[in-house]
């Protein structure tokens, strides 16, 4: 399974619409960094956040989900309190070709703060905006800068396509728009 370059991401995402929108360089000047990298693409988080927050005393139960334990939030930034946690979305729209397995990896401008972003693998055939999660595991108040690098993702080349993809089986995040909550 091979890691797929700058010029293959470059072509995909601009002949298949792979990543939309895409940004064909690496932006850097006074942000955390984003766009094509020499094999991935470091992914923006949008200005949209929900924040976990235990006003309610909620519990949060993946079978059972309830956002009365979330906050929303838009705006250029977001503080996500110690030792908690915050989703957010990605301003790019992916498209995961049949024969690709997307990896992401949190920056490492955030990582050396204690923040840790958490995506799970986008799968072939899936579309959307990509949930991202982040962590703070500090005791400090920690700060996630909208329309700045959030995740490097990773475009792994199966030696041929699956057999069954995500969009065959109807998955239940295919098509995902906004800060995605889970789902049974």
């Amino acid at each position: 399974m091979p890691v797929m370059p700058d010029s293959w991401i470059r072509e995909a995402a601009t002949r298949d619409n792979m990543i939309e929108p895409f940004v064909e360089a690496q932006q850097r000047d006074g942000v955390i960094s984003y766009g094509l990298s020499s094999y991935g693409y470091d992914a923006r988080v949008s200005d949209e956040f929900k924040i976990f927050t235990n006003i309610d005393s909620a519990i949060v139960d993946p079978k059972n989900f309830t956002d009365s334990g979330l906050i929303e939030r838009k705006g250029d930034v977001c503080i996500i309190p110690p030792n908690s946690f915050a989703l957010a979305r990605t301003v790019e729209y992916f498209r995961v070709p049949r024969d690709i397995l997307v990896i992401c990896l949190g920056k490492s401008t955030y990582a050396r703060c204690g923040i840790i972003v958490n995506v799970t693998p986008l799968e072939p055939e899936w579309e959307g905006h990509v949930t991202l999660e982040f962590s703070n595991t500090t005791t400090l108040p920690a700060k996630i800068y909208a329309n700045e690098g959030a995740a490097q993702f990773i475009f792994l080349k199966g030696d041929s396509p699956c057999e069954v993809s995500y969009a065959d089986r109807d998955g239940k995040y295919q098509g995902q728009t906004g800060v995605t909550l889970p789902r049974i």
